[in-house]
């Protein structure tokens, strides 16, 4: 039904409006007579014109809340599951981490491996050891801090960072876009302290050098003068915190990060003006009654790298004496393992790298130390391994989280092909030949309570394996 007026025809959704508009135009037709005025008419046109759009105007803001409600869904939990499928594990956010049983995968739980009656008390020891490791390393990212819209004030979102009892200028702070009779802004820390430097009168800014920094002027170019001046103070020292700042006016607050921390010494080993691979480049290895292999090695190594230093770790029962020139022979208490000895030859290195090979390996024409060398010097990895007749063992390592316990996920393969070297991928873990950064290895070190597990062929915590040949 619709509603017709001087030819023009209008659309009435509902029945009311409808009998309404049909009434409205049947009155302006009787009254519109030659004796009536010509203004009536057009105010009962008006009148019922509103009342239409009125009715349309809630009509379609009905349809339109209907159509929203049919469409603000979720995914089903198959489709949401398969979005985060990476090489057959799910890795979404979720309360538990899973280890599914599957062909060809090994899956081991701690409970298999620990004493019925003990596994509470295990668990419980392992709680409060997580507890007070993620005291000793909170992170930086603890805190989610959302801006909000519309905000007239600007501050810094990240980036702002202070050593322990040192004072830093907080960039960014603004109040932008509002006109107020008088202007105050307050400034509040938990772990340090506010001012100012800007010259100003105490009762413009109050609290200097305090937790809270009130300002309050009627000046808003002063207002934002000081506010680029604010300073922030480390009163305490901690080696890593997280200060969350509040900065509010009268109607809006706002939160950021201010972070506490202690950089850590750059230790710079001078490679020599010739930058030979023996200024660069220590030998490691460890051995363990395996003496015939080890003089193999040397005397390969020798060939090709003769002025290069060799470390051996020793666990043997019955240590034999390795004499020769430029190699450091230590002892270790019998079958002490193989990451022990890792330890204890990478703990005497003094070169910038070192590389590890197993005291059976031979060097050959193919073993290509430089070519190692150029990945670790023009990129930011750790280590990089090279492949031993043919093999590189490359793996995947995924970690994933739950409440009561995290998953270790290990796939053969890659993730991907190393930006400028083509023959290079970027992986978990590589063969016991790698090159890798002195410094980083010692930062992490290996776990001596796994005393064979590393002559399985294989290395943990590496970054990348180029083709740096050996046999």
């Amino acid at each position: 039904m619709s509603a017709q007026y001087k030819g023009m025809e209008l659309a009435v959704p509902f029945p009311i409006c409808q009998r309404l508009a049909a009434w409205g135009a049947r009155k302006t037709t009787q009254l519109c007579s030659p004796s009536m005025k010509y203004y009536f008419c057009i105010l009962l046109f008006c009148i019922v014109s509103v009342i239409l759009v009125v009715c349309w105007w809630t009509y379609a803001n009905q349809i339109k809340g209907e159509i929203s409600e049919a469409h603000i869904k979720l995914l089903s939990p198959e489709k949401y599951k398969s979005l985060f499928i990476y090489n057959g594990i799910w890795l979404a956010p979720k309360n538990q981490c899973e280890c599914p049983k599957a062909d060809h995968v090994h899956v081991y739980q701690m409970e298999d491996y620990i004493d019925k009656k003990d596994l509470a008390s295990v668990k419980e020891r392992r709680r409060k050891e997580f507890e007070h490791y993620q005291k000793r390393y909170p992170s930086m990212t603890q805190d989610i801090v959302i801006a909000k819209p519309n905000m007239p004030l600007s501050y810094p979102i990240q980036g702002v960072e202070v050593m322990p009892l040192h004072m830093i200028m907080i960039p960014g702070l603004g109040l932008h876009g509002v006109t107020e009779e008088k202007y105050q802004v307050i400034l509040r820390a938990s772990l340090g302290t506010l001012n100012t430097l800007a010259d100003v009168s105490d009762d413009v800014v109050r609290g200097r050098g305090k937790k809270e920094l009130i300002i309050l002027t009627s000046d808003v170019e002063l207002l934002n003068f000081i506010l680029e001046h604010v300073t922030y103070t480390s009163v305490v020292y901690q080696l890593s915190a997280v200060d969350m700042m509040t900065f509010e006016s009268r109607d809006h607050v706002a939160q950021f990060p201010v972070i506490i921390r202690q950089p850590s010494l750059p230790k710079l080993i001078d490679p020599g003006a010739d930058r030979k691979i023996s200024s660069l480049v220590t030998v490691t290895t460890k051995t363990f009654l395996r003496y015939h292999k080890l003089r193999l090695l040397i005397k390969s190594i020798r060939q090709y790298y003769p002025d290069i230093k060799i470390i051996v770790a020793d666990d043997s029962e019955v240590p034999e004496k390795i004499i020769e020139e430029n190699v450091e022979h230590y002892l270790m208490p019998f079958g002490k393992g193989w990451f022990a000895g890792r330890n204890l030859a990478i703990s005497q290195v003094t070169t910038k790298y070192y590389l590890w090979v197993d005291d059976d390996y031979l060097f050959t024409e193919n073993t290509k130390i430089e070519k190692l060398l150029d990945v670790l010097e023009r990129t930011n990895l750790d280590m990089v391994g090279g492949s031993v007749k043919g093999d590189t063992y490359s793996f995947q390592l995924l970690y994933e989280q739950g409440d009561d316990g995290d998953c270790l996920h290990l796939r053969y393969g890659s993730f991907h092909k190393l930006d400028g070297f083509p023959n290079c991928v970027v992986t978990s873990g590589v063969v016991n030949f790698y090159l890798a950064h002195t410094d980083k290895s010692r930062h992490v070190g290996y776990d001596p309570l796994l005393q064979r597990v590393a002559h399985s062929g294989m290395s943990y915590g590496v970054r990348a394996h180029h083709s740096g040949q050996l046999l």
